[in-house]
């Protein structure tokens, strides 16, 4: 199956230079380009694609509303969107997944981690640049110095809180199905129930719920 992909960025040579990367994949075509935040929100509920790459500092509308209503809860049509951006600050991370991104990276990140976000995004893992991972580890270390966080309504089962502590270490569905003698479909599986019943918006909202109730080994 080709992955259909939505480009929005404001500068061009930063599109051209996408396009050129994700047209050279066997399995990815680029479909369309928005220069500003509100053209990705139209092109994007026109094209239906499986992928968006949007910016955060655009035109019109920032790339973190453009994630908000295209990938939100209140998103009829959820669309799969991966933040690419040259500021990789905490604030922005934190709000670009809070508001449904699956992915977030920085445009040094390079060509191979580009096209491995767009990959990990269709196989509904969440990857995220290197660099800030600490920055995110360093945030759920100090929630768990807070307060637990209520129990959830449904209890989760041994499993499901062995892949909760497995996704707080950042294995992706695939690494946890080897890790577990399953596999990735059956991993994405246990994930959703575990967000369901956490309530949790994506994977990192597990790994929160994990570090504060002191779950991780």
């Amino acid at each position: 199956m080709t992955i259909r992909i939505l480009l929005a960025d404001d500068q061009e040579s930063v599109r051209i230079g996408f396009r050129l990367i994700l047209d050279s994949q066997p399995d990815m075509e680029v479909v369309g380009e928005a220069s500003d935040g509100r053209q990705a929100v139209e092109l994007a509920r026109t094209l239906a694609p499986d992928v968006l790459l949007a910016d955060i500092r655009m035109p019109r509308m920032d790339g973190l509303e453009v994630t908000r209503q295209l990938a939100g809860p209140e998103a009829a049509d959820p669309v799969r969107v991966v933040v690419v951006t040259t500021f990789g600050l905490d604030e922005y991370v934190h709000t670009a997944l809070h508001n449904g991104a699956c992915g977030f990276l920085l445009k040094r990140s390079g060509p191979a981690l580009l096209v491995e976000a767009v990959r990990a995004a269709m196989a509904g893992d969440t990857l995220i640049s290197p660099s800030l991972t600490v920055s995110l580890l360093r945030h759920a270390q100090e929630a768990a110095a807070r307060p637990r966080p209520a129990r959830p309504a449904e209890a989760l089962t041994e499993r499901e809180t062995e892949i909760a502590q497995l996704v707080a270490k950042g294995l992706t569905n695939a690494e946890i199905g080897a890790q577990l003698f399953i596999s990735a479909g059956t991993a994405k599986t246990h994930i959703a129930n575990v967000q369901r019943k956490l309530d949790a918006r994506n994977r990192v909202g597990i790994a929160a719920w994990v570090w504060g109730n002191g779950l991780m080994k």
